[in-house]
């Protein structure tokens, strides 16, 4: 089966602006915020921001859990170039994706459990240093805005 070309991005921080960054497991050299694509298109991409939260960090943030108020959809979008080592994982022709941003606060020392098929590690870092971390230039320009999204 074929990833769907829509995914969110979920910029996991603390009132403080610690950002959480993963490193993905594919990639050693790629840290990143909370991503990942639709599992259908019928699903909202506030239940997919939800559903990969918890599948790649074990925090639970979906619809009637603790903290569901603090995801916060900030209503951007990003259209971009899929990277070609993960081409084949799209059907034949896909080469773009579109990417909706969302923010979860969370409170400092949240636990986090990784998924280690996709992470092998995970640090907290000021959002200035997260941004120049990630890998993805969307990712950063998105950790970049935290401050105008703040509760």
């Amino acid at each position: 089966m074929h990833k769907i070309p829509e995914s969110v991005l979920v910029v996991l921080h603390t009132a403080d602006l610690d950002v959480l960054l993963i490193r993905r497991a594919d990639a050693s050299e790629h840290w990143q915020s909370v991503t990942g694509s639709k599992d259908s298109w019928d699903e909202d991409f506030r239940q997919t921001a939800a559903r990969e939260v918890q599948e790649e960090t074990g925090i639970l943030c979906a619809e009637g859990s603790f903290l569901a108020p603090m995801l916060h959809d900030w209503q951007l979008e990003n259209v971009y170039e899929i990277y070609p080592q993960w081409r084949h994982r799209y059907a034949p022709g896909v080469v773009r994706n579109r990417e909706r941003v969302f923010g979860l606060q969370v409170p400092a020392g949240t636990p986090v459990q990784l998924s280690p098929r996709e992470h092998t590690a995970y640090q907290w870092l000021p959002y200035h240093v997260a941004a120049q971390t990630c890998f993805s230039p969307s990712n950063a320009e998105a950790i970049l805005m935290l401050p105008r999204f703040l509760l």
